[in-house]
């Protein structure tokens, strides 16, 4: 319910994912019921597998996330986590109050053992593919552990959901040398090496849509910055063509003619095509879709959603928690 466009969005979305996937599974809509149905009349919902549980209070985008959870606790948010919680729903999405979606996830669903700091990845398509940038502005302020961690669940997330069979990890850093950048990212780096990890060292910004690695790890401040000015540049490039075709007919024909081009190569910009970003490390699966969503990206939600339930990556990732950094390697003696 604290998405822009609530309920109207997520009730449409939800009848899309339900009808595409032909019933593949039950869609809990929680939130304020008598408007969720008054959304549903307008739809012919017949043989869909969808209910609805009632919560009348909204956690707001301008709410504090973790005052707005202990004060709204019949919110939308809180009693759809603790259905995840309590085994009623395998999944749990939600569009809206990005810090409030992280707290109840932590708060609520807990820690996957051995995780210190979940997080959340943003994707970003690449000349390779997909790559996943992790932390996407959760952690501000992150010890090299904390980045290491990072690594983990982003290597699993992509060799489980985007099926990378040995996904390559880099750290971002202001250039490619080992002893770049600050105390903590070389500290990272140190920890990366003895990791089971694809590492393949430091990648600079310029290599994310290159794909030179399909993970790549920073902390949250830097992560945050890389995924706006990334959600900048579909919207620029489309403003940058209409001035360029503006007052010309002939470069507005040329434009027109590659209109589709142009199109299927933003498309993979799109944060409607991804639907949501996972928070990664906590007891369940939580994913998190942007405050305007559509109802495309409500429906490409739930398919993520979906996704990341059926392939236990959780299990994955407490199993690899659990292995040990393989020893440092002895100095080379001088000569």
């Amino acid at each position: 319910m604290g998405g822009d466009f609530a309920p109207a969005s997520e009730v449409a979305g939800a009848i899309d994912a339900l009808r595409q996937r032909k019933n593949e599974f039950e869609v809990i809509l929680v939130g304020r019921e008598q408007e969720i149905r008054a959304q549903l009349q307008r739809h012919d919902t017949e043989g869909l597998s969808c209910s609805v549980v009632n919560a009348e209070e909204v956690i707001t985008m301008d709410d504090p996330p973790t005052a707005a959870l202990k004060q709204k606790k019949n919110s939308s948010l809180a009693v759809g986590m603790q259905l995840h919680k309590d085994g009623k729903a395998e999944a749990f999405a939600s569009v809206g109050n990005t810090g409030a979606v992280l707290s109840a996830s932590t708060l609520i669903l807990g820690r996957v053992n051995g995780v210190s700091r979940p997080t959340i990845a943003a994707f970003f398509p690449s000349e390779e593919g997909v790559c996943l940038v992790v932390d996407a502005g959760t952690n501000v302020d992150c010890r090299a552990r904390h980045l290491y961690e990072f690594a983990v669940m982003g290597s699993l997330y992509a060799k489980k959901i985007f099926k990378y069979e040995n996904p390559k990890v880099g750290l971002l850093n202001i250039g490619e040398e080992k002893k770049k950048g600050t105390e903590v990212v070389q500290e990272a780096y140190a920890l990366l090496e003895r990791s089971h990890l694809n590492f393949i060292g430091n990648v600079e910004g310029r290599d994310i849509l290159k794909g030179k690695a399909q993970v790549v790890v920073c902390d949250g401040f830097v992560g945050n910055v890389v995924l706006k000015f990334g959600e900048s540049v579909p919207s620029f490039l489309k403003t940058k063509l209409k001035q360029y075709a503006s007052g010309s007919l002939l470069r507005t024909l040329l434009i027109g003619a590659a209109r589709g081009s142009l199109r299927a190569a933003l498309r993979d910009m799109d944060y409607e095509e991804f639907g949501g970003i996972p928070v990664l490390g906590v007891n369940g699966v939580s994913i998190i879709g942007h405050g305007s969503s559509s109802p495309k990206a409500i429906k490409n939600m739930i398919f993520k959603a979906a996704e990341v339930a059926q392939s236990h990556l959780n299990t994955y990732i407490e199993e690899e928690m659990a292995m040990e950094l393989k020893p440092v390697a002895p100095a080379t003696p001088a000569e």
